[in-house]
């Protein structure tokens, strides 16, 4: 039976970037159904020629061509990216982390509970909104190395190095919800405890996403991709 060779994948691969796919793991994913799909048409069809085969096979995929596989790859490596987030959080709530996990909500309880709490509240915010604008812009100009370096670009490691950017601007969305805080806020233990809640959970995704998971990038990709090292 006739084989793909190296050089139609290389075709295929080239076939799929020219329709858009830019994620080099999705590619491959691409690659190799289309390659099984020419070579069981060969296998009934031996006089096929390759660029029909192709075609064909392509067609299957309907009217949309590769926005279907590239929609359902992009909501599973945001489950999996969600998953990674969400080990990292909890593991702030086990001995030892817990303890710096408690210290930072008191932190933010006892100046919630003062009477400057709206200005604290807008101190706290604009902290971590800096912070987080300039990790973005240095993610940013990592991950732009990282794809130079290697030719390559992985989904899960955008994510890694860009998802961050989006928790960021749901931050900023709420920036007005700060600037309407009330003293009277202080009278409310159970306003308080939730606006201290608020923040030390802010605090934790912020770091996780901006510092620990781009620190981690390298097992992360690994977990995610078996052929990531080759």
């Amino acid at each position: 039976m006739q084989k793909i060779n190296n050089e139609q994948i290389e075709e295929l691969y080239a076939f799929t970037r020219n329709h858009f796919v830019e994620y080099y793991d999705l590619q491959t994913e691409l690659v190799d159904h289309l390659a099984n799909d020419i070579e069981a048409m060969w296998e009934k069809q031996p006089e096929l020629n390759f660029e029909d085969a192709k075609n064909a096979a392509f067609k299957k995929f309907g009217v949309f061509g590769f926005l279907e596989p590239i929609e359902q790859k992009q909501k599973a490596m945001g489950r999996r990216y969600r998953g990674f987030l969400w080990n990292e959080f909890k593991a702030w709530f086990t001995l030892p982390k817990v303890v710096f996990t408690l210290l930072i909500f008191v932190i933010f309880y006892a100046a919630f509970s003062s009477v400057y709490v709206k200005y604290f509240s807008i101190t706290f915010y604009l902290g971590i909104a800096i912070w987080s604008i300039y990790r973005t812009i240095q993610l940013n100009r990592i991950f732009r190395r990282r794809k130079e370096k290697s030719n390559k670009k992985w989904m899960m490691e955008e994510m890694i190095f860009k998802q961050a950017g989006g928790t960021l601007l749901v931050f900023m969305s709420q920036i007005h919800t700060f600037y309407n805080l009330s003293e009277s806020f202080t009278l409310n233990a159970y306003t308080v405890a939730g606006l201290a809640t608020v923040f030390t959970i802010l605090f934790l995704v912020s770091y996780i996403s901006f510092q620990l998971l781009p620190e981690k990038a390298e097992e992360l990709l690994n977990k995610t991709y078996p052929e990531y090292a080759l």
